[in-house]
């Protein structure tokens, strides 16, 4: 496909705005947008500059987006970038897997992905939000516990079965003792805990050490070591990036335009939103709504 010189010239142009924005709506940029919403040839141009930048570029109603993908750090965060901005000096990965857990259930709370728009409320309090976090990481816990010790019930009544059945194959008692002595009782359960967490998805343990560590402060600490503080910069992150409105005053939540366009056309088609629902809930609450999508 042959491209005119004003086509190339415009799309460096919008590709530009983008890079410079992030976003660019038909409001404030109503030719630059005409000519990417009404030009294949420029929508293509843009994309394919996108693409080499390592980024998609997306239109959403009236706004186009850029999105830097996964791993591109240059134009988004890296993980020691995010660890840095959101949790206390010195954090761990225990800590960062925490805050992107408290963005996942912010997410969530807002957003469920059903009717015409994926949206359930308009607003959140801080105290709510908090109250939600500490629920869903100890009913992750126990679930985890739950799911180990029917594993290890599973796995008795296996051997006990299998002593029962093979006679000519039983191993010695001897060094059936050694073996038992060769893996201990605890590395037995921190195996299991960690395979169920590994199907889960996510590391619950973890991150359940990582905010117990946390102080509590009803005074509203701003610092990363404190629940409150914790808490009060993910949301602090989230605002800069014009995904929330964060009313301190209030301690109130709400959602801007951006993210809730991002949530309808984008992060929460039907594979995506049941795998975060599976990873906060747990696979079975699931496997109703599966089966009738």
């Amino acid at each position: 496909m042959a491209y005119e010189m004003e086509d190339i010239r415009t799309g460096q142009e919008i590709f530009y705005y983008l890079l410079e924005h992030h976003e660019m709506s038909e409001e404030a940029q109503e030719r630059l947008f005409r000519s990417y919403a009404e030009n294949e040839r420029i929508q293509n141009l843009v994309k394919s500059q996108g693409d080499a930048a390592e980024c998609d570029i997306e239109r959403y109603g009236d706004v186009v987006y850029l999105i830097p993908r996964e791993d591109n750090a240059f134009l988004g965060f890296s993980k020691a970038q995010l660890k840095q901005i959101l949790c206390k000096s010195g954090g761990t990965d225990k800590d960062y897997y925490l805050s992107q857990f408290v963005i996942l259930t912010l997410l969530v709370e807002f957003y469920d992905g059903q009717g015409a728009t994926s949206k359930t409320r308009d607003y959140m309090r801080v105290g709510e939000l908090q109250n939600c976090i500490s629920s869903r990481l100890r009913e992750g816990a126990e679930r985890v516990s739950a799911e180990m010790e029917e594993g290890q019930a599973a796995e008795e009544k296996q051997a006990l079965k299998g002593k029962q059945v093979s006679k000519g194959k039983q191993v010695s008692k001897e060094k059936q003792v050694s073996k038992e002595k060769q893996i201990s009782k605890e590395k037995q359960a921190a195996e299991g805990q960690h395979a169920v967490e590994e199907r889960l998805g996510i590391a619950f343990s973890n991150m359940v050490e990582a905010y117990e560590a946390l102080r509590s402060d009803e005074k509203g600490s701003r610092a990363k070591t404190t629940k409150e503080g914790f808490l009060y910069n993910i949301l602090n992150f989230l605002q800069k990036q014009g995904l929330i409105e964060y009313v301190e005053e209030d301690e109130m939540i709400k959602t801007t335009k951006k993210l809730d366009q991002f949530m309808d056309w984008n992060l929460l088609n039907q594979n995506h939103f049941q795998r975060v629902r599976r990873v906060l809930e747990g696979e079975h609450s699931m496997e109703g709504e599966s089966a009738g999508s």
